[in-house]
């Protein structure tokens, strides 16, 4: 292009055209990794970083069957504030996050998130730097079932 400025967003070193949150849903549905990777898709971005959380089949050395996650009504709304603020702390040039709510089963994934930037070092500190201030600032809590028929609620108040 003859601007230099690439399809998905600005040039090196110019400022993004668009939001760089540009994904952030809870959703009762199946999530999907490739829905997230797009989401960040930039030009400008020279490395992505993305992580999957998904159901393991044991925590605390209790075997799991099940969970569920449930959130607060704020819960989108408090994802977006954290995402703009790794967002404004980062050279990001895009974000997206999605976290599942309801029953799911071991393997099911429970949360993907990805971030693009001009370098690979920002967009693993961007990314970690995100999913850890989801986990720990966003009212989402998660309900374990154990095959010993005993219960667990984890994040909640």
């Amino acid at each position: 292009m003859a601007d230099g400025v690439g399809r998905r967003g600005a040039g090196a070193g110019r400022e993004p055209l668009q939001d760089p949150v540009r994904l952030i849903a809870i959703r009762d549905t199946p999530l999907s990794v490739d829905e997230v990777f797009r989401a960040v898709g930039d030009d400008a971005a020279g490395g992505t970083a993305l992580f999957v959380g998904t159901v393991r089949d044991h925590d605390g050395g209790a075997d799991v069957d099940a969970l569920g996650y449930s959130c607060h009504p704020s819960a989108e709304a408090e994802m977006r504030r954290v995402a703009e603020k790794v967002a404004a702390e980062f050279p990001v040039r895009a974000l997206a996050a999605v976290h599942r709510v309801g029953e799911l089963a071991v393997g099911d994934l429970a949360v993907v998130v990805a971030v693009s930037c001009p370098h690979r070092g920002e967009a693993f500190a961007a990314c970690r730097k995100l999913i850890d201030d989801l986990k720990h600032e966003v009212p989402i809590w998660k309900h374990q079932k154990f095959s010993d028929g005993t219960e667990e609620w984890v994040g909640a108040c």
